[in-house]
């Protein structure tokens, strides 16, 4: 065992720091803010804080009520169904729409129990103690993911309207339901090893695991309801609503709009899941590139990343992004804005955030909060060392709703819609300065019509990179948002 006797501090030094920390003026006032209020509080710079505005040159009108994700790290899909929920709205000609998170939710999580038991029997010849193994048992049921992990939702599962299948406690707060997801996993990947160490052949193998994947949606069942296997459709639409006129009635009784005529109906009974997607979602789950920003010598621009045991979905699109200076991202995402469409996007949100605070809750910029001023230490860091040490990383997805140019045409400020309710931040919404997005943001999820063609041939013909989960490269948005 090595000897760090050298490196100890000594007591003398520290005695002469407390000693003289009070003689500061800036110190004791600091000291008093602080353990009255706490840092955020304390830290924050009203001044600045007032020059930041909710108006946006490019912003898109028609957004639907801000959704909320609760206790639940579900903010991915809330941010992919948002964007999404944009298409329907349109189609219905309605000024809000919601899909089943419920729904989407219970089909996460059984496609991760699944595909998480093949990446156990994938490494059930590696030690129990294995880095790889101990990443798969802590972290396979977990509530984080990616964009195109709802993608592939849509595609195979489908959607269904909200009141189709509600919100439950478990999903308003998870926690008690991933507790056991967890346990029946970890038991799972136990006596799968076992069966894999004994000599077991793969068709034995698969047909416990079959009975243990029947065993998770029990237990999701129980929690969340059954997912319907069909629905009937009943939603009022607009005058300028586009879906089959056959599949439209007049709304008996209901009074007539001055402008818009009788009220109308859509519709369409004992429908799938899917038929619903595909008749009244014009929205390609297909048709959208992932680009990240990832600044760093062991990370080239213009590489495609997959990280290894992220994809969610045995048989499901591969979760891969492309690493892209920061202005093709920031063009990627305003042009879509400038088409209207909204888009996904994914930062670092507590970074410089003060969240709780009663005044301006809903800016993001990084001069707002003087932390520096505060505790008299420089805290300043590139983003590229910040990636390198872990300081920072994608922890929570929302929406791209609008974006403020500057006079030479680059972003000034986006509009972020959020999941959190109405009653967080400025109503729903957050105000991100483009500085802070080049700092902890780095991710936006746009359709490929958006992407310069260079970039969008390296998304389609490029090598694919695998990195391990460990890396910093590819890293899953965090369990809590």
């Amino acid at each position: 065992m090595r000897d760090y006797t050298a490196g100890a501090i000594a007591p003398q030094s520290v005695d002469e720091l407390t000693a003289s920390f009070s003689a500061d003026r800036a110190n004791r006032v600091a000291r008093n803010a602080v353990t009255s209020m706490n840092v955020h509080a304390a830290a924050r710079d009203v001044a600045r804080m007032r020059t930041y505005h909710d108006t946006f040159g490019v912003s898109r009108k028609r957004t639907g009520k801000v959704t909320n994700q609760r206790h639940s790290g579900r903010c991915w899909m809330f941010s992919a169904f948002n964007v999404a929920r944009a298409a329907t709205m349109e189609l219905l000609d309605v000024d809000d729409f919601e899909f089943s998170q419920a729904f989407g939710f219970f089909y996460d999580k059984l496609e991760k129990f699944n595909v998480g038991l093949e990446y156990v029997i994938e490494t059930a010849g590696l030690p129990i103690d294995s880095r790889e193994v101990a990443d798969l048992l802590e972290h396979s049921m977990g509530d984080g993911n990616y964009y195109p992990a709802a993608m592939n939702i849509i595609r195979k599962w489908g959607l269904v309207p909200k009141n189709a299948m509600p919100e439950s406690a478990c999903t308003k707060d998870a926690d008690q339901m991933n507790a056991q997801l967890e346990r029946l996993f970890r038991k799972s990947a136990m006596e799968l090893r076992r069966l894999v160490a004994g000599g077991a052949d793969m068709d034995a193998v698969r047909t416990a695991k079959d009975s243990m994947v029947a065993q998770c949606h029990q237990v999701l069942a129980v929690c969340l309801g059954e997912p319907p296997l069909t629905i009937d459709v009943e939603i009022p639409v607009g005058k300028a609503c586009k879906v089959d006129p056959a599949r439209l009635v007049v709304q008996e009784g209901a009074e007539a709009d001055e402008k818009d005529g009788p009220r109308r109906l859509l519709v369409d009974r004992g429908i799938t899941p899917r038929e619903f997607a595909e008749r009244y979602v014009p929205f390609d789950p297909s048709d959208y590139v992932q680009l990240e920003h990832l600044p760093g010598e062991s990370r080239p621009f213009g590489t495609v990343y997959h990280r290894r045991f992220s994809d969610t979905m045995a048989g499901g699109v591969p979760v891969r992004f492309l690493n892209v200076p920061f202005e093709v991202l920031e063009d990627a995402a305003v042009a879509s804005l400038r088409a209207g469409v909204p888009c996904e996007m994914a930062c670092d949100v507590g970074q410089q955030f003060p969240r709780r605070i009663e005044d301006f809750p809903g800016v993001l910029a990084c001069d707002t909060m003087d932390y520096e001023g505060l505790f008299g230490v420089d805290l300043s860091m590139s983003r590229e060392d910040m990636l390198d040490a872990r300081e920072t990383r994608n922890t929570h997805a929302m929406t791209f709703q609008g974006v403020q140019l500057g006079d030479d045409g680059r972003p000034v400020a986006w509009r972020i819609e959020n999941s959190w309710g109405e009653d967080s931040c400025k109503d729903g919404y957050l105000v991100a300065s483009a500085e802070w997005y080049r700092t902890y943001g780095g991710e936006v999820v746009v359709r490929r019509e958006f992407v310069p063609a260079e970039y969008l041939e390296l998304w389609d013909s490029a090598p694919v990179v695998e990195v391990e989960p460990w890396t910093n490269v590819g890293c899953a948005l965090a369990p809590r948002a």
